[in-house]
């Protein structure tokens, strides 16, 4: 299958995003211990989800009524703007504020790109071509963390947001040559902005929320412990995790993105769950940098199986009129479940290696509790199918037999 331009340039755009926030992260725990905040690791990750998850009822209303692009370019103004503050930082709280309304950019920006993206995907290749636009997603991530420590090193912190920033204007850049899917898109009107109780969540998309959530938890857990891990390890690039991570899950998107459409989402969930579980015990155990770097090879299979697959699930589910409340609500409990994650290391986690293992054996519990789920919602969809079959088949035999007589 070919893809169009218009899908192509999505792609990158979201790529230099993801870059543009990630680079950021590395250092983001060391600058706030040198502003005294070392006790709030925890929240660097969480207020930023806190907004991305507030603002994704308002965005995916805006990418169904107004259109996909006028969302997108909500989100990277935001995301210039707020980097380009992160250099006046004098003090933990003005730091974690900013943090806190930088979430805004993430609530606007992949919501409007992911429903563009559904509009331009066939439902029979829908698990590929959300498996090619997840790489492109995590090549950002990988490439931005990979590069943190590297930059900063070179032209300090202040320099490294002023990379970030840079990489959001290119991004703003490239969404500008995007052509709008969404069918007779509306003007903008204030009360747009007012939402109903049925605009904020997507019922239908539940099932795929609730996977999400428990997942998105363990990844919180590594956002929050992987720069620290690297410390314990000796290891001076602080995105080392997330370098393997990368190269992993590119893979494994290429080469399975497609697995979904032919064994169906779920039962390819059970394999992208079960990677998870064995990468948490794996990461929590490692004391070497060779097990560590496993682990997070393991970690990118595993997300590079279960996102695509994710997304996918959603896109099937969600009426088409309301893709982007759709894919606002998958990604409201992707901010939920590193919100989760991340905020629980605040309870479970000293900042020394001595609680790394508590850490990760939690994500296990988190992990169990989604395969668990998916293994029940098949089991249980199957039966009631099989049971609706049934039902229809006697009542056709009831009529049947009544036309007869």
């Amino acid at each position: 299958m070919g893809y169009s331009r218009n899908f192509w340039a999505i792609s990158l755009a979201m790529f230099l995003f993801m870059t543009s926030f990630n680079i950021i992260i590395p250092e983001l725990n060391d600058f706030i211990t040198k502003l005294g905040g070392e006790d709030y690791k925890g929240l660097i990750i969480a207020l930023f989800t806190i907004t991305a998850a507030i603002s994704r009822p308002f965005s995916g209303k805006l990418a169904d009524v107004v259109g996909r692009k006028i969302t997108m370019y909500i989100g990277t103004v935001v995301c210039v703007l707020i980097t380009f503050m992160y250099p006046l930082s004098g003090t933990v709280f003005f730091f974690l504020s900013l943090r806190f309304f930088h979430g805004f950019s993430t609530g606007f920006l992949p919501t409007g790109a992911t429903a563009l993206v559904t509009d331009l995907l066939p439902a029979k290749k829908r698990g590929k071509g959300m498996g090619v636009f997840g790489t492109a997603i995590s090549l950002g991530i990988g490439v931005g963390q990979f590069l943190g420590t590297p930059v900063a090193n070179l032209v300090t912190i202040t320099g490294l947001f002023f990379v970030s920033g840079a990489l959001a204007i290119a991004s703003m850049f490239i969404i500008f040559t995007v052509k709008e899917t969404l069918e007779n898109p509306q003007p903008f009107k204030w009360s747009f902005l007012k939402i109903k109780s049925d605009e904020i969540v997507e019922k239908d998309v539940l099932p795929v929320a609730v996977v999400m959530f428990l997942t998105a938890a363990c990844t919180g857990l590594i956002f929050v412990l992987s720069p620290d891990m690297s410390e314990y390890l000796d290891i001076e690039n602080k995105g080392w995790y997330f370098v393997y991570y990368v190269i992993s899950t590119i893979i494994v998107r290429l080469v399975a993105g497609s697995v979904s459409d032919i064994i169906g989402r779920r039962e390819t969930l059970l394999i992208g769950i079960s990677l998870l579980i064995i990468s948490m015990i794996m990461t929590g155990m490692a004391e070497t940098v060779f097990w560590y770097t496993i682990a997070s090879f393991i970690f990118g299979m595993a997300t590079g199986v279960s996102s695509p697959t994710l997304f996918a699930w959603m896109a099937d589910l969600s009426p088409k009129h309301r893709r982007g409340i759709g894919s606002g609500t998958l990604f409201i409990s992707l901010e939920l479940g590193i919100l989760f994650g991340s905020a629980s290391t605040l309870v479970i986690y000293d900042s020394t290696p001595d609680t790394v293992l508590d850490v990760f054996i939690y994500g296990v519990v988190l992990a169990v509790l989604a395969l668990t789920y998916v293994i029940l919602h098949l089991i249980f969809s199957k039966t009631n199918q099989k049971y609706r079959d049934e039902r229809e088949q006697r009542r056709q035999e009831r009529l049947g037999g009544g036309f007869d007589a």
